[in-house]
């Protein structure tokens, strides 16, 4: 679909939204606003890739404890250094809107929460996850024994087949229990 930052044709649009949960205002948006990421030298350019510093700037992004993680899961580089092009702009976009289904938002979540990208959510994957949620300062930081017991919660609460970990359906089950986390899974430009 390669097109240049400076415009984007007619089958272009519709094919993008045929393929995110993007109405063609919302595309155009994220095009305007992706497009106002980029140096005057690479707004030419086809298939660019915005650096993570950028990307981050974005007031969306900006006080989401989440926001590397974020860039870095929907980051296509093979570098994996969270820079995006304006296609993994749009299936970032996609996930976080509110046509997204449950099922994409929960494998999103899942995926962002994962920090060492092992397919499950271990101690340390959920010790990371409360730590971006409390802040990392030493008047948010919980005590080792309240992470220690908080996880141990989390995993009671969570962990269906007891393996010490969650994996991506036990955290489906626990998100279909949530009523309010498909409302509050979004990114709105």
């Amino acid at each position: 679909m390669g097109t240049t930052a400076s415009q984007l044709g007619k089958d272009v649009l519709s094919e993008y939204q045929e393929l995110t949960f993007l109405t063609k205002q919302e595309i155009l948006l994220a095009h305007k606003r992706f497009a106002e990421l980029l140096t005057k030298d690479e707004k030419d350019l086809p298939n660019i890739r915005v650096p993570v510093q950028r990307i981050l700037t974005l007031p969306e992004l900006k006080s989401n404890p989440f926001r590397r993680r974020i860039c870095y899961v929907f980051s296509t580089s093979e570098h994996k250094d969270g820079s995006l092009t304006f296609e993994d702009f749009l299936d970032l976009l996609s996930a976080f809107s509110d046509s997204a289904t449950l099922e994409i938002k929960s494998h999103y979540a899942f995926r962002i929460f994962d920090f060492d990208d092992d397919g499950t959510l271990d101690g340390g994957d959920l010790e990371q996850l409360v730590n971006c949620l409390t802040g990392e300062t030493d008047d948010t930081r919980l005590t080792p024994e309240e992470m220690r017991q908080l996880i141990s919660n989390i995993l009671e609460e969570s962990d269906i087949d007891k393996d010490g970990t969650v994996n991506l359906s036990e955290f489906q089950h626990v998100i279909s229990r949530s009523p309010d986390f498909v409302s509050s899974f979004k990114i709105v430009l």
